[in-house]
């Protein structure tokens, strides 16, 4: 959706497919940092965006065996000191809003992009299922946003790395009371782990498992899942029974994959679909949109010249978005390697901090260092892309946005 605003606004006319009807689906990626706000405040969103429900925070602690401490800190950052939690609906239904102020903004919900069309190597659109039936779709260039799960990916046959992860997590909601706890914070104890993030009314609630237990658990009734989040945060005790079912569970079989190439002659990958993202962080949303930003940047005056997009220039946006990637996962998979698969252990007695990690973790400039690297990331993208008055467009290329 990012992509297909920036693009439409600097004159490109765009085409987005949405295969649901609207965007209304819980526990997707709802924190917005930093550096998208940053984005949103160069598009003159920002105003709009803030009028949304939305909490803001500074500090992320964790509750490790009983001790609370302090690790993630936003304060002191700028422009933004804080991440916002934000439904990711309210926040996809913005963009689309601000696209559809602009002539070459094509947003089509209930369409599913269901495989890719090839001429003599070249991939020049793709094969669409709609309400009015199915039919082809061409573009000068195709842009699949469609997920980890990517059938564009598939279609491409496009070979990944798969880096492994030692947990998957069980998503829910719990009824919050004015008397809980304030912020957002993990806890873990006991071999289990534990994250609630507070969305003012509900704890939007992760509980972290073991990878590939999901179908173990869900064998066993679930009242087991009610004691164990009872047994981690005894303020929630007399509200465990709200987790009515395994119904009312969803998971999130977590994975950290990255694509060796993100395109082909014609198609673009970015986001999940080229390289899917550890939930550590809540960082997957915001390098999408940093990749958007970069592919904007670099296609929009040749699409809107109607230059033909050559894998020249959709290796440079790969270059240019990969080695951001590769930091941040390589963080995230030391992070589940040396701290959650051992806070995991079943028996393996109370989580410690190290001393000096203690110690460290006392002072902010310490704690901002996550704050900075999660929240504006490496090589920060800014919007590099005209607004141009669409009268001035004509509307012979295109690019269609797999969303």
């Amino acid at each position: 959706m990012m992509l297909a605003l920036l693009l439409a606004r600097a004159g490109v006319p765009v085409t987005v497919l949405e295969k649901h009807g609207d965007f209304l689906r819980d526990f997707r990626g709802d924190t917005v940092h930093p550096s998208t706000l940053q984005i949103l405040q160069e598009l003159d969103l920002l105003k709009k965006f803030e009028q949304l429900p939305q909490r803001h925070e500074r500090l992320l602690s964790g509750l490790i065996a009983g001790h609370e401490q302090p690790v993630v800190d936003f304060s002191g950052l700028r422009p933004f000191d804080y991440l916002a939690l934000v439904p990711q609906w309210d926040f996809l239904n913005l963009l689309a809003d601000a696209g559809r102020r602009y002539q070459a903004f094509d947003l089509r919900m209930r369409h599913k992009a269901t495989g890719l069309i090839t001429e003599n190597g070249r991939m020049v659109g793709v094969r669409v299922e709609s309400p009015e039936g199915n039919h082809e779709l061409r573009a000068a260039l195709v842009v699949a946003c469609d997920g980890r799960h990517s059938l564009m990916r598939e279609a491409a046959g496009l070979p990944s790395k798969d880096y492994g992860a030692p947990m998957d997590v069980l998503w829910f909601r719990l009824p919050r009371a004015p008397h809980d706890p304030q912020g957002t914070f993990g806890i873990a104890n006991d071999g289990r782990l534990m994250i609630l993030l507070n969305r003012n009314d509900y704890w939007q609630t992760a509980f972290v498992v073991p990878k590939g237990s999901d179908a173990a658990l869900r064998a066993r009734p679930i009242d087991g899942l009610r004691d164990a989040v009872a047994r981690l945060a005894l303020f929630l005790s007399d509200r465990k029974d709200s987790i009515e079912g395994w119904d009312a569970v969803s998971t999130l079989a977590v994975q950290v994959d990255r694509l060796e190439c993100w395109h082909r002659p014609g198609l673009l990958l970015i986001g999940d679909a080229a390289h899917a993202m550890s939930p550590i962080g809540g960082v997957g949303i915001n390098l999408a949109i940093q990749d958007a930003v970069a592919a904007a940047n670099a296609l929009a005056a040749p699409l809107r010249e109607g230059r033909r997009i050559d894998e020249t220039l959709l290796a440079s946006i790969q270059r240019r978005r990969e080695f951001p990637v590769r930091v941040v996962q390589r963080v995230q998979l030391a992070i589940q390697n040396r701290i959650i698969s051992r806070a995991l252990e079943a028996g393996g007695g109370p989580p410690r901090i190290p001393w000096l990690l203690r110690l460290l973790l006392k002072f902010r400039v310490v704690r901002n260092r996550p704050a900075q690297l999660f929240g504006y990331g490496i090589r920060q993208e800014h919007v590099r892309t005209p607004c141009i008055d669409q009268a001035e467009v004509g509307v012979d290329q295109g690019v269609h946005d797999q969303s």
